[in-house]
């Protein structure tokens, strides 16, 4: 199932995508979902939302050898965790704006999970009830100020750093996705969940060892090598096999005070 969330009439709904038609659906998320046949709509005539609010998004950095080696780090011996905030969280077509402060803002495509339900020290192999499904993530970076901080909250955390979607994928193997990226139609980075240093079920685990992990919550598990820079005007592209294709323009900040982002 292709669980998302879109406008409809006025107000924002949880629906199915199946065939190219979005419906909405009555029920939840984390239990049980009916179709709703009658008010159904093509995807390409439906504004699609971010398909989960998380209330925090946990994100593992260098997952992939290849990009351990492209940034000159060494290989961990354990998850490295960092977090997003709710905040930098936006939805399929949402402009990722280019923050005044920063001089270079990369994509770095990572396979997500959403979590299905409250989730405190589960091990390893009892993980597969708590997760809902899968979707797309373009885990955005201020690449200058991260290396000027030596630490990487500030550099993950503006407003429309978190792109995610288009939809939540229930039905996929997380093992052995192709993951994508394109900037302007050129494909930037190429790789599959099977090259993971640390593969999903064991990352949701050590996760939930350190943090109860809430419905909605998103984990994201790291993006392969070729990350590289966006600038106003730009579109970029994450796609993930099976789950979709999450697609953002990028635009410059405006410096006026009291504006929004205009986040689902």
């Amino acid at each position: 199932m292709k669980i998302v969330r879109f406008m409809h009439e006025g107000d924002a709904v949880t629906g199915i995508l199946e065939d190219g038609r979005v419906y909405p659906a009555a029920g939840s998320i984390y239990s049980e979902l009916r179709m709703i046949e009658a008010d159904s709509l093509p995807v390409g005539e439906a504004t699609l939302l971010p398909p989960v609010l998380p209330s925090k998004v946990v994100a593992v950095g260098l997952n992939y050898r290849d990009h351990a080696e492209e940034v000159g780090a060494p290989i961990p011996a354990e998850p490295l965790l960092f977090m997003k905030p709710s905040t930098s969280v936006i939805g399929p077509g949402e402009p990722i704006v280019h923050p005044s402060v920063c001089t270079r803002m990369d994509y770095e495509a990572e396979l997500a999970l959403v979590v299905k339900e409250k989730a405190y020290r589960v091990t390893e192999e009892d993980a597969v009830p708590f997760i809902l499904g899968y979707t797309c993530c373009n885990d955005v970076t201020a690449r200058d100020i991260q290396t000027r901080d030596g630490q990487w909250t500030r550099a993950k955390s503006f407003d429309t750093f978190c792109p995610i979607g288009p939809v939540i994928e229930t039905n996929v193997d997380p093992a052995r996705l192709n993951v994508m990226s394109r900037l302007n139609g050129e494909t930037r980075q190429s790789s599959n969940t099977g090259q993971f240093i640390f593969p999903v079920f064991e990352l949701f685990s050590f996760i939930s060892h350190i943090m109860t992990l809430l419905p909605g919550d998103v984990i994201t598990t790291g993006t392969p090598s070729g990350i590289g820079a966006m600038k106003p005007g730009d579109t970029v592209e994450i796609e993930i096999e099976g789950i979709g294709v999450l697609r953002n323009e990028i635009v410059a900040e405006h410096t006026g005070s009291g504006g929004e982002h205009g986040k689902g």
